[in-house]
């Protein structure tokens, strides 16, 4: 594993901001990881098989609400994990200690101190990003994959026109309203309580900073610095044997048919009983999360 870098400015959201969240009782757990205090929730038996849920860009844990449930109910044990910068986990303050490899490096560390094993990784959006390059790094801890509205871009193929309009908008706009933000990705709509949810880990500007910065990190360029990467994560999934499910959306402008690629390269995607999710936008965790739940559990129990 790579060295951590060394964090010396760093942001904690106030345990103030998370009071009276809906549907969203579940206690953190923290662990310390080069400096940072990284968030999970931990639900479900001990012993039981593990489902671990990665999140991506710009939402937090709370996403996973509606589905915790449906896996806790079928005996499995739940792990979502708040990435840096985001959710009840610590935020560097300075952007220059942000970047896609340094994501990698931490929740790989987070991943080590738990030392979680029999896991079925589900990830979307950034949670894909991350969480593929932590399966490639330690795949003897992982049983099976759910890929949903994500993916492992490597900077050679015609980015979406929708993806190049948030990513100017990350960049650019002086209003970035990050729970507006999630519930324009929702094809069902957000209630103005979980709008104020999604808002909660980020009650000013600095504590946006990753959130801002990760659409500028998705690799859509030949030159960049983590193309080398993803393309040898890549060879390595063309090997994955184990079970490979993907279960993208249909009303997601950015990674809708992304799918497919997947399905033919993977061996471990032969003959699984992959879905298409309907009347769901990019976070089909919001717009169906139970049935997306419900999918993850029939796949765990083939």
């Amino acid at each position: 594993m790579s060295k951590l870098p060394q964090i010396t400015d760093v942001l904690r959201t106030p345990d103030d901001c998370f009071k009276g969240l809906p549907e969203f009782d579940y206690p953190p757990h923290y662990t310390v990881v080069g400096g940072l205090r990284v968030a999970h929730l931990d639900e479900g038996p001990r012993d039981a098989p593990i489902v671990l849920l990665m999140h991506g860009e710009p939402t937090w844990s709370f996403l996973y609400r509606k589905m915790i449930p449906v896996l806790v109910a079928a005996g499995l044990r739940v792990v979502a994990p708040d990435l840096v910068g985001f959710g009840r986990s610590d935020k560097p303050a300075r952007p220059g200690d942000y970047s896609y490899a340094n994501h990698v490096r931490w929740m790989n560390a987070w991943l080590a101190a738990q030392d979680l094993h029999r896991m079925t990784l589900f990830c979307q959006d950034w949670g894909s990003l991350i969480g593929l390059r932590m399966v490639v790094d330690a795949p003897q801890r992982f049983d099976r994959i759910v890929l949903a509205n994500g993916g492992l871009p490597t900077g050679t193929s015609e980015i979406p026109f929708a993806f190049k309009i948030w990513r100017a908008f990350a960049r650019f706009s002086p209003w970035f309203p990050i729970g507006r933000i999630v519930k324009a990705g929702c094809a069902q709509g957000l209630t103005p309580q979980e709008v104020a949810a999604y808002d909660a880990p980020f009650p000013t500007r600095r504590h946006r900073i990753a959130a801002r910065l990760f659409p500028g990190f998705v690799p859509t360029r030949r030159d960049d610095p983590e193309r080398e990467n993803n393309e040898r994560a890549w060879e390595f999934f063309k090997r994955w044997d184990k079970p490979f499910l993907t279960l993208f959306s249909n009303r997601d402008p950015v990674t809708r048919g992304g799918h497919r690629i997947w399905q033919q390269l993977v061996p471990g995607a032969q003959g699984q009983p992959h879905a298409v999710t309907r009347g769901a936008g990019h976070f089909l965790q919001e717009d169906k999360g139970a049935e997306v739940a419900q999918a993850i559990v029939a796949f765990i129990q083939r």
